[in-house]
């Protein structure tokens, strides 16, 4: 059945999946969402038989129903290709207790190559359907690795630019070497002085300004997002949670209706989102563990219904007190405070309510903060909060490495540290999932530290090297490219000066 999009803070105004993609973010500053949340038409016994591409399918057909079937399998094959280091796209591995379900043998080894390999295609297809006649400028801020993953999906595609902004001073050595090394006529790498909260934020205006959006039509360019705030970047998720499960359950690890909980690192809280809609496909998940770092305003959102981003919640007197201070961490793609993706859930739970939402959205944006009801509250029942700070989570590195030779990134570390933490309270023994999001190359400083603090003062590639003897596993050619790689972009700016970083790129220049 054909499902349309409008935005969370919108109902009346419809729109098909290709341009939804293809707009990125509602006009009205909200989320697009489908008008219904569909519902799995293969069975999972039919859909263990097949491959990642196969199930790529029959998920994203039931989201993207104005794409054919000929465009949504061509854009699936050029996707889920020989870019990826493993026929099985996202293996699961077995490691003390629980499935690591690794999303980072992609191209930049990092999950948002699952999203940002298909993403291109869906678009310049989406382009075509509805004759869009101007350039598209694809708009992204980045904690790290969608910077990256959409750098080099969108390198070099006709019709596309792309302009990318992330915190100078917020991601790993390795994170910004991948980006500002990235070669491409039509790509453009920012740094900002500010956080990553400060260039989404940078990036949101530019995309509510109506002057500046006429002033590039009227140039021949149009703005696109590739956050995962684009449906096209969080339909794609949506698959690999369907797909773990029914792995899990050809290979006899869970009985058919068995249900399985899943533990994801979160930041945007686009890839919990997915796991939620795989949820309402069919899959049986239980629980939605959502695992923040130091971080915690999501923790805190889940155990009081507040979402704010000025002050902490002080647990002793469960009252938000504190100033919320902004925290570098070792795991930097989850270091925000205003996790946007989470407006489709609040919109979701609040009874696809567009007034509701779009009064909350307004609260946040003028006082910092909002509350939800009771009733909002109870529909959250499916989701835990948890958190890691530092120190627990190079300790939980550093044990599984001990205890079993697997070697995890700091964010995977978060969430097994989290995962961990919830099943010694609670005594939940359910067969978990946790989200792998990056490999441990990328952060072999943090990673390398954490097992043993003698590695602290080496050089980051000695390193790469160091973390290939301890863990066995090839370094991945995304690590190879950049070692002797040469700095192509340099630009930082202020976070005021951002259109005019865009403008000059695009050769726009105001009398």
């Amino acid at each position: 059945m054909n499902i349309l999009y409008h935005s969370t803070r919108n109902n009346d105004k419809k729109i098909t999946a290709s341009q939804a993609v293809l707009q990125g973010l509602a006009e009205d500053g909200g989320l697009f969402v489908p008008e219904r949340l569909p519902a799995l038409d293969v069975s999972l016994d039919a859909l263990k038989e097949m491959d990642y591409q196969g199930v790529a399918y029959e998920v994203m057909k039931l989201f993207l129903t104005d794409y054919t079937e000929e465009e949504l399998k061509y854009c699936i094959s050029h996707a889920y290709d020989k870019k990826f280091d493993t026929e099985e796209i996202a293996p699961l591995v077995y490691a003390d207790g629980v499935y690591y379900l690794e999303l980072f043998h992609g191209s930049t080894i990092a999950f948002k190559d699952m999203a940002l390999s298909i993403l291109p295609y869906l678009m310049t297809t989406a382009a075509r359907k509805n004759g869009c006649g101007e350039e598209i400028v694809i708009l992204t801020a980045t904690s790290g690795d969608t910077g990256k993953a959409a750098l080099a999906g969108f390198a070099d595609v006709p019709g596309t630019r792309i302009v990318v902004f992330y915190p100078k001073h917020g991601v790993s050595a390795v994170q910004e070497k991948q980006m500002v090394t990235q070669r491409g006529g039509n790509v453009r790498v920012i740094g900002i002085t500010g956080n990553f909260d400060d260039a989404q934020t940078g990036v949101k205006q530019m995309f509510n300004d109506a002057a500046l959006k006429a002033e590039l039509k009227e140039h021949g360019f149009v703005f696109s997002s590739a956050n995962s705030i684009n449906i096209g970047r969080l339909v794609p998720q949506v698959v690999y949670y369907v797909y773990a499960y029914v792995t899990l359950l050809k290979n006899g690890k869970v009985s058919a209706g068995e249900p399985i909980n899943v533990c994801v690192p979160t930041g945007n809280f686009g890839n919990i989102l997915a796991a939620y809609f795989a949820k309402h496909l069919g899959v049986p998940i239980a629980k939605l563990i959502c695992a923040s770092n130091t971080n915690k305003v999501l923790f805190d959102f889940f155990k009081t219904g507040t979402y704010d981003k000025l002050h902490a919640l002080d647990e002793q007197s469960g009252a938000f007190s504190a100033e919320r201070k902004f925290m570098l961490t070792g795991s930097p793609s989850m270091d925000i405070l205003i996790s946007s993706n989470l407006e489709r859930l609040i919109y979701l739970v609040g009874g696809c309510d567009d007034a509701k939402d779009k009064a909350l959205m307004q609260e946040l944006k003028e006082k910092g903060a909002y509350t939800i009801t009771e009733e909002m509250k109870a529909k959250l029942a499916d989701f835990v909060g948890g958190y890691a700070d530092e120190a627990r989570t190079a300790e939980k590195i550093r044990t599984l490495y001990e205890d079993t030779g697997y070697i995890i990134d700091p964010h995977t570390a978060v969430a097994a540290a989290v995962q961990e933490d919830y099943g010694k309270a609670s005594g939940d023994r359910t067969v978990t999932v946790v989200a792998s999001t990056a490999s441990p190359y990328k952060f072999a400083r943090t990673v390398l530290s954490a097992i043993d603090p003698v590695y602290a003062g080496k050089e980051d590639f000695d390193l790469i090297d160091i973390l290939n003897e301890k863990s066995g596993v090839e370094i991945p050619q995304a690590i190879e490219d950049i070692r002797s790689a040469k700095v192509l972009h340099d630009i930082v700016c202020e976070t005021e000066e951002m259109p005019a970083q865009v403008k000059a790129f695009l050769g726009i220049y105001t009398s």
